[in-house]
């Protein structure tokens, strides 16, 4: 009875890439084109109208590894840049704490990668590193993609809630490309190439409240799994030449929305306002009553207005079709997603790590205030998606501008129209 039963975000951090790292339109196609016994004209054609359209601007980044020709898929640049990025986020989500926490009084450690996972671990590297106590737990997820940092969020909260008071945890969010770049011309298995980015977040949990700047609410995650389209949505496979990569369907957009539509179904009772969930049942109770009494039902079941319960929406940046089937299931503004919008454009799909950098673009901007509602939704492998809520407790410091620290003051951007 005497153990703590919330959960706190002390504070977090993301690895902002300098330019040279970037990878702008033009140079993903010299480089493309000076491979030409990988890529065929036709698979060069494709990616360019890809990015083109994808949504991402021309400051994205990709790690040193893509910028050789050919690409460095050794593990030894894997590991360079897992160590770049892995422990720059980390770094500047200390720096923010140094006055009352240090990496030394982390208890509980998660790190989330979904494609590499080298011996030893990438926590086995953050605990050498920063020379964690001999009896912290780790826990290494790996194969959960995009969804992974919100899945390390509901495994640590079910941690702290029967840990000691003061028990503080560290989650660590990334994706390690250089090893998945992929030189083959099978379209579906070329989409990662255009869509991903370098990036990583870290994330600091507590049991208690104590230097907090948001709690935890209700966590809810969904597996579609056991449907067949939506378990190969996102594959590991090999094309016909035995290469080796990421297949993305092109179901994607419909199978998210169909993960988002079952997890709402389970999120939205612990999260919306009476006066919502009334009408919501009113608009059920309606449909069985004219379908009792034989009569046809005009119109869809009433949408409720999530902006009844939340005040910012941090939708896994994936891409611009991922953001565009959210917002249209969940009846958004633009407004309410141009915190997604802006990341893809600025950062790219950074995989898990995609929330943190929405966050941190919403309170670079100063409309976080006290008492806001965030949520944050991820979708990933599986497949699966995640809802998180937060309330803000209190807002960053006015200077604080994270990974946007060079650039918040250029957004928000037009972005221009797919053709």
């Amino acid at each position: 009875m005497c153990r703590p039963k919330e959960v706190y975000l002390v504070e977090y951090g993301c690895f902002r890439p300098r330019p040279c790292y970037r990878a702008p339109l033009a140079t993903c196609r010299e480089h493309a084109q000076l491979m030409p016994d990988r890529f065929d004209e036709q698979s060069i054609n494709f990616m360019m109208r890809l990015i083109a359209r994808s949504g991402l601007g021309a400051e994205t980044c990709v790690p040193v590894a893509y910028h050789y020709i050919p690409p460095d898929r050794s593990l030894k640049a894997s590991r360079e840049e897992a160590e770049l990025v892995i422990f720059s986020g980390i770094d500047e989500a200390f720096a923010k704490t140094k006055s009352f926490l240090k990496p030394t009084d982390v208890d509980v450690l998660v790190l989330n990668c979904s494609v590499l996972a080298p011996t030893p671990s990438f926590i086995d590297m953050v605990v050498n590193r920063y020379k964690l106590h001999a009896d912290v737990g780790c826990f290494n997820l790996s194969g959960m993609g995009c969804s992974a940092a919100l899945v390390s969020v509901g495994l640590v909260r079910n941690i702290l809630r029967v840990a000691r008071p003061g028990t503080h945890a560290l989650i660590v969010s990334t994706e390690i490309l250089s090893s998945t770049y992929y030189t083959g011309t099978d379209p579906s298995m070329l989409l990662p190439n255009c869509l991903f980015r370098m990036g990583a977040a870290a994330t600091i949990l507590s049991n208690s409240p104590e230097g907090a700047r948001f709690r935890l609410g209700p966590v809810v995650r969904t597996v579609t799994s056991a449907r067949d389209v939506d378990y190969r949505c996102v594959y590991m496979d090999e094309d016909d030449k035995g290469n080796t990569a990421i297949r993305l369907s092109r179901n994607l957009p419909a199978t998210a929305g169909g993960a988002l539509r079952d997890n709402v179904a389970a999120f939205a009772p612990l999260v919306l306002p009476a006066s919502e969930q009334i009408r919501v049942a009113l608009s059920i109770l309606k449909r069985k009553l004219l379908f009792l009494l034989g009569r046809r039902a005009d119109g869809t079941l009433y949408r409720p207005d999530f902006r009844t319960a939340f005040e910012h929406f941090c939708i896994h940046a994936g891409g611009r079709s991922v953001i565009n089937e959210a917002q249209n299931g969940l009846g958004l503004s633009d407004d309410d997603v141009e915190a997604s919008r802006m990341t893809l454009h600025r950062f790219g799909n950074t995989s898990s790590s995609s929330v943190l950098y929405e966050l941190a673009y919403t309170e670079a901007k100063g409309r976080m205030k006290k008492g806001d509602r965030v949520w944050m939704v991820s979708f990933g492998a599986g497949f699966e998606c995640n809802s998180v809520a937060w309330v803000c407790i209190k807002p960053a410091a006015g200077d604080d501008c994270g990974p946007w620290a060079d650039s918040i003051n250029r957004y928000p951007v037009q972005l221009p129209d797919v053709v």
